[in-house]
């Protein structure tokens, strides 16, 4: 009979799996609580709970946020798993075979005298000989002094009381390590300097309702606050109670969105913490208008909608600018912002100024819907027009001569190549008024007027790229709009990226890249087609395979299609 058996019912049932190594190797070393925080980080990835958050973890335990982050700190030293990201708080697994963990044995008789200072200085409680081995670990890895370690030992007591873990005195001394204070005249030189900004703090803690002594990591963040940033200690107070946060963590969390934001006096964070609902609201609408739907504002509020807001536009104004984008095919924040780049560069901040622009620009479109009617075209405005348009009004020609030149382009092949033609030549012959056009005989019209050949030319195989390019340039834009494959495209490239530096430096990590890659691409592809999109729309389709619309072909030879152009103006 084995030593443990399990009943049939217990074995139909569902399992956390732990590496055996992970039992084997460190199970018998750790400390009992981050053994619990270990098992439960693995349970909640096993079992998807992908929504958890590090306070719904530290709630499930019965532990604190604080020990929640020193647990897994702990574990990061013996590479259990690694802390990838602090805010939001996120953690990776690792390997439990890692041969770097191996808990290293050190000699208790080196250090008798220290292990006798700390165990008086902890009298309330007994210390175990897993605890003892964390304080050697940081005296003979980082480089302490044993006199500094017990100062620091003593200030964390002082501070948190016997019950504290050595979790947090690792992290405070670890903190020291970091600053290369590790002498005993440097940490004492540290802790005095302490003083002064635990008495700031003990007020700010006081205002806004914590109950507990600043820590080291406190005074790391109140530096970091008035230094870096350079809130004063009412601005503090005032964003702690507006946001209503009543832990540093969190606060810190709001300082950062406030000093992104440049708002750093006590108004100036009351009018944006009353103004914030406004500005997702805001945000919500400018979606509606561009014809998309997003699900989480937060990150179109940080990226867009508050920048444009600090440049001086107002919501009514972004509002009409996106139903303007929404109607010229821009329909994205991302089109949306590279518009409104130029209208801020040119000064169209005011309402009324974006009024007349788009009044302006509904003008031309009127004008130049006549032009392409003259022309004999019915399709839509695109840039290329526009741009044209802007040149020939550069070139000092009124509507009645340009709309004169596109009657006389009807009926022509490329009849925009052909109007920039007539219009080029006339400006290098001074013709500008309606009474000095040349009216063409019916021989002059066989043989076509006098007309910059090389202008038609390229500006006819400028049209064929540009159009292709567009429809190109459309399709990537109409899917990337879509959020799902929108993160897999963005994330497509980033990877691409990291590839092109690993295929020279690091050729492992270049195949589990394209192999990521390839993996990206299947889901990329599947959700395209329930998009009913093609990737092959993303490739410009030229109207010619041979020389890609460009009129030359590999080995610089005139191409069949100019070949045809050529006969087809002449």
């Amino acid at each position: 009979m084995p030593l443990i058996s399990v009943s049939d019912e217990l074995a139909k049932k569902s399992f956390t799996s732990v590496e055996n190594k992970f039992i084997s190797k460190y199970l018998p070393v750790l400390d009992p609580n981050a053994v619990k925080v270990y098992l439960y980080a693995l349970y909640i990835h096993q079992n998807g709970l992908s929504s958890y958050t590090l306070d719904d973890f530290a709630a499930a335990l019965s532990i604190s946020y604080d020990d929640a982050v020193n647990y897994f700190t702990y574990l990061e030293e013996f590479e259990l798993v690694s802390v990838i990201s602090h805010s939001p708080f996120e953690v990776k697994i690792l390997d439990a075979a890692n041969v770097y963990g191996t808990p290293k044995k050190y000699n208790p008789e080196k250090y008798s005298d220290f292990t006798k200072s700390v165990q008086n200085i902890l009298s309330g409680r007994m210390i175990s000989t897993n605890e003892f081995r964390e304080y050697f670990y940081l005296l003979e890895e980082y480089g302490f002094e044993p006199n500094a370690l017990l100062m620091i030992i003593n200030y964390c007591v002082n501070l948190k009381g016997n019950d504290i873990s050595v979790q947090y005195i690792k992290k405070v001394a670890k903190s020291f390590a970091e600053d290369g204070v590790t002498s005993t005249a440097s940490v004492e030189a540290k802790l005095s300097a302490y003083n002064s900004i635990t008495y700031a703090l003990n007020g700010i803690f006081a205002a806004i309702g914590i109950k507990r002594q600043p820590d080291v990591e406190d005074n790391a963040l109140y530096k970091k606050w008035t230094e870096e940033f350079g809130f004063t200690d009412n601005a503090v107070i005032a964003a702690a109670k507006q946001f209503k946060v009543k832990s540093t963590h969190k606060l810190d969390g709001v300082l950062n969105e406030l000093y992104k934001n440049k708002k750093f006096d006590v108004k100036e964070i009351a009018d944006y913490c009353k103004n914030k609902n406004s500005v997702y609201a805001a945000t919500m609408d400018i979606a509606k208008a561009l014809g998309i739907y997003i699900h989480n504002p937060a990150t179109y509020v940080e990226t867009y909608v508050n920048v444009w807001c600090n440049y001086g536009y107002s919501f009514e104004g972004l509002k009409k600018i996106a139903e303007f984008c929404f109607k010229h095919a821009n329909n994205s924040f991302e089109d949306m912002d590279a518009f409104l780049q130029n209208l801020y560069g040119d000064g169209i901040v005011a309402d009324e100024s974006i009024d007349n622009y788009i009044a302006e620009r509904l003008k031309e479109e009127d004008f130049l819907r006549k032009v392409l009617a003259a022309c004999g075209l019915t399709r839509k405005i695109i840039a290329w027009d526009r741009e044209c348009l802007k040149r020939w009004r550069g070139w000092n020609f009124s509507d009645t001569m340009i709309l004169e030149a596109a009657h006389i382009s009807s009926g022509k092949s490329n009849p925009v190549a052909y109007l920039n033609g007539i219009l080029a030549s006339w400006k290098n012959d001074g013709i500008f008024t309606p009474d000095k056009i040349q009216r063409p005989t019916a021989l002059s019209e066989r043989t076509s007027p006098d007309i910059n050949r090389k202008a038609l030319i390229e500006q006819h195989y400028y049209d064929l790229r540009h159009n292709a390019e567009s429809k190109a340039e459309q399709a990537v834009a109409s899917a990337t709009a879509d959020p799902v494959y929108g993160e897999i495209f963005r994330r497509t490239n980033e990877l691409s990226i990291q590839l092109a530096f690993a295929e020279i430096n690091d050729k492992s990590s270049a195949e589990k890249l394209e192999k990521e890659i390839a993996e990206l691409e299947k889901k990329g592809d599947l959700r395209l087609s329930e998009l009913g999109i093609s990737r092959e729309s993303f490739i410009p389709q030229y109207s010619c395979k041979i020389c890609n619309d460009t009129g030359y072909d590999k080995f610089g030879k005139p191409c069949e299609c100019l070949k045809k152009f050529l006969k087809s103006i002449n």
